[in-house]
């Protein structure tokens, strides 16, 4: 096993439809350094999303195995995987899911909720108060998401990822639904957090502007990962 953060050894992930067997991740290796980041190109239904589904454990592998800060995750319990998801893992979305019912604070707050996080309330509210205000969302703590625009739903949506101080962070076509002006400020975002957090960063993108903001780029086609020079 690699001494890396993140290790991928030969994953495959097969899916059984009407017409057979899909193999839609073939043989999948990756190494990823402590605090680095890196982006995984490729067009829609590449399988981009279900790659970052196992590596954040919403999924399973089909074979192979993966290692997040060298604990084997296969030989966890289901509780145990749920606790390393909450605690070790943030995920950012395409599509922000806030709670419409709800604030900005209280969405921001909501991953802490599971029982995983024993820091007291009081430091917990200073460090989303400290995390809006730096993706620019102070004044809007008690807004509730159709007040903001949609480049403030996904940073809220971000906050809310890094409530728990995540080590390793997934975003999942973070810009797909947002403008070119939206769309740079959340890549910004994105790397900005990323030295300051010291948090690890992985993207799944199809937008060539946000994939050159990451150190490492790999290319996904035809279930196979390759990584792409510089």
């Amino acid at each position: 096993m690699s001494d890396g953060f993140l290790h991928v050894k030969a994953m495959t992930k097969c899916y059984t439809g009407p017409s057979g067997q899909t193999e839609v991740l073939k043989g999948i290796n990756l190494d990823i350094q402590k605090g680095r980041t890196c982006a995984i190109v490729g067009p829609s239904g590449c399988g981009k999303s279900t790659l970052l589904n196992i590596i954040g454990l919403l999924d399973k592998p089909t074979n192979g195995s993966l290692f997040l800060e060298g604990q084997d995750m296969s030989r966890l319990s289901d509780q145990a995987v749920a606790k390393v998801r909450s605690t070790q893992i943030g995920f950012v979305f395409q599509m922000h899911h806030l709670l419409p019912q709800c604030s900005v604070l209280d969405n921001v707050l909501l991953p802490t909720l599971a029982g995983h996080n024993k820091t007291p309330r009081k430091e917990l509210l200073y460090y989303a108060a400290d995390l809006l205000e730096r993706v620019g969302l102070t004044g809007k703590m008690s807004y509730r998401p159709g007040q903001l625009s949609a480049g403030q739903r996904q940073r809220a949506a971000i906050v809310r990822a890094l409530i728990n101080k995540p080590s390793l962070l997934l975003a999942d076509e973070p810009t797909g639904s947002l403008d070119h002006a939206n769309a740079e400020q959340i890549a910004e975002l994105l790397v900005e957090l990323n030295h300051q957090e010291k948090v690890t960063l992985i993207i799944a993108t199809h937008a060539g502007q946000l994939a050159a903001k990451m150190e490492r780029r790999f290319d996904l086609s035809d279930g196979v990962l390759r990584e792409m020079s510089l």
